[in-house]
């Protein structure tokens, strides 16, 4: 057996996916943080957190944590609510403790049980989301916060009006102009990527930022009316020194604990927090090229170790992130090194060049999010689930279409809703089989799958079909688990079985794990 590599063995590719990433992760940040009503800066603690913290913990060797968009409402909500910021960063810290304990009780266990249609169909409507929400960006209209995926912008737009508003109000061709440069390349680049030699390495992000940055500066000289103004660009809290930027970081009000709100609060970020990280985390494992398995209960200790962490230093809560994450996924990092050097970026990038991030325009980064928003939503995914059947393409589509004109979250619950509804539906498939040859004098009951409580009428029927004289098998061969009310049934046909001259014979290999309940021996019944 080939001994696992250590984590900087891979870090030929992981050090470009992990610039990829923090160049992706720096305007959600801001975004989710402002849309959240914290200070920005909160954001980026976050997003630091987010990549040192929880991605040295974490097991997952692909996920990104970070400040995350479907969180906002309840932060906002819970911000206006509180008497202070302080006392909210206290609510993030209890509710990191909260997810510690949901870590040890095992809770990871439920993102198990979540259908694959429903998976696929959420990374696929977020790669339509960030596609649709991102045209704006790269069209010059600012009007919604980076990061959003709600369906009713807070700008009084949707997501398909605010294209439209975009086009007709708020259009600049330097913004257009750099972000089609930008997309033209990132494609190009896919494809002619040298597959040897150092420029391997060199990420195609990273090259369209340095596009926009200096494409602004000639657009500035050359044609001064199509240059980008500061309001179109990454707007970063730039510290006069580092006293300064030391007074960024806010600390927990200890002292508000006996606040009731503030436990509402933390359950609240600590159950919806945990959902979409146990979504994100199994929907990085769908789309890792080598399909490692995370362990989800550990999953939620490292994000509960991220919360604590962001709520003393003054972070809003962090999750795993599936726009992060499937970007870093596009960028072929290998192991969690990835996430963590992506949190030093922003540490550093934040700490000593906040002016040169300023200068990026937010429709390079469109740019970025738009094609990675394509891979995730490709046609051939839709087709792949169409050609599955209808019990997999229906609850993928509508979990699509839930995410697309809700939120993430309404959408994913819609989904699961439809999913077991599905699932249930399977199940109520016949699960058991009858047959007697021509004479009437040998029959035989399968079941196909394990037998639930759901079973029972269909398992009373095949009983009934039995005639008299005969011998019949009861074949449970098939089964892993027989549910008791399907054992008093068999135990009670047995009793019977003797007043009608019914021979009962059980599979041998079923004997070991139904015969503690089926009293099959002391009823003259052999075994197969």
């Amino acid at each position: 057996m080939s001994q696992p590599k250590s984590l900087f063995a891979t870090l030929r590719s992981d050090l470009p996916a992990s610039i990829v990433v923090s160049l992706v992760a720096l305007p959600l940040c801001l975004g989710v943080a402002l849309a959240s009503g914290a200070p920005l800066f909160s954001g980026l603690i976050a997003g630091i957190v987010g990549g040192i913290v929880v991605g040295s913990l974490s097991k997952s060797p692909l996920s990104v944590s970070g400040p995350a968009a479907g969180l906002t409402v309840i932060v906002f909500s819970a911000i206006e609510r509180l008497p202070t910021f302080e006392a909210f960063l206290l609510a993030v810290v209890i509710a990191g403790v909260m997810q510690l304990a949901f870590a040890f009780t095992r809770a990871g266990l439920l993102s198990e049980f979540v259908p694959s249609s429903v998976i696929t169909g959420m990374l696929a409507a977020i790669g339509i989301i960030l596609i649709l929400k991102q045209l704006p960006h790269a069209l010059g209209y600012d009007g919604s916060y980076e990061g959003t995926f709600d369906f009713l912008q807070s700008d009084g737009y949707n997501t398909f009006s605010a294209i439209w508003y975009s086009l007709n109000n708020s259009f600049l061709w330097g913004a257009m102009l750099i972000a089609i440069i930008s997309l033209a390349f990132l494609f190009w680049w896919d494809g002619a990527r040298p597959k040897t030699g150092p420029l391997r390495f060199l990420p195609g992000p990273l090259i369209v930022v340095l596009i926009g940055i200096f494409g602004n500066m000639l657009l500035g000289g050359v044609i001064p009316s199509l240059r980008i103004q500061p309001t179109h660009m990454v707007q970063v809290p730039v510290a006069q020194d580092f006293s300064a930027f030391l007074s960024f970081f806010r600390f927990p009000d200890f002292t508000a604990i006996s606040n009731p709100t503030v436990w509402t609060v933390a359950v609240t970020l600590a159950i919806v927090a945990s959902l979409e990280s146990l979504l994100s985390v199994k929907a990085v494992d769908e789309i890792d090229p080598r399909r490692r398995t995370t362990d989800k209960n550990w999953e939620l200790l490292a994000q509960g170790g991220g919360n604590i962490v962001s709520g003393m230093i003054g972070g809003i809560p962090v999750t795993s992130v599936i726009v992060r994450s499937s970007a870093n996924v596009e960028a072929k990092a290998e192991s969690k090194m990835s996430t963590i050097m992506h949190g030093l970026w922003l540490l550093l990038s934040v700490l000593l060049i906040p002016t040169v991030l300023n200068l990026i325009p937010l429709s390079s980064l469109a740019a970025v999010l738009i094609a990675t928003g394509y891979k995730l939503a490709k046609p051939k995914l839709f087709m792949e689930r169409f050609k599955q059947g209808w019990t997999q393409f229906i609850p993928f589509v509508v979990t699509v279409g839930a995410i697309l004109f809700t939120d993430l979250l309404i959408g994913i619950m819609i989904g699961l809703t439809v999913g077991f509804i599905f699932v249930i539906a399977r199940n109520f498939r016949p699960a058991i089989t009858f047959a007697c040859d021509e004479t009437g004098t040998d029959c035989i009951i399968r079941a196909r799958r394990n037998l639930y409580f759901i079973h029972k009428y269909e398992l009373q029927k095949a009983f009934a079909r039995v005639p008299d004289d005969c011998a019949l098998l009861i074949d449970l061969s098939s089964t892993n688990y027989v549910d008791l009310d399907n054992v008093d049934i068999i135990n009670a046909f047995i009793k019977g079985a003797d007043y009608r001259n019914i021979s009962v014979r059980l599979r041998a290999d079923i004997a070991e794990k139904v015969s503690p309940r089926i009293n099959a021996q002391s009823a003259g019944v052999s075994f197969a």
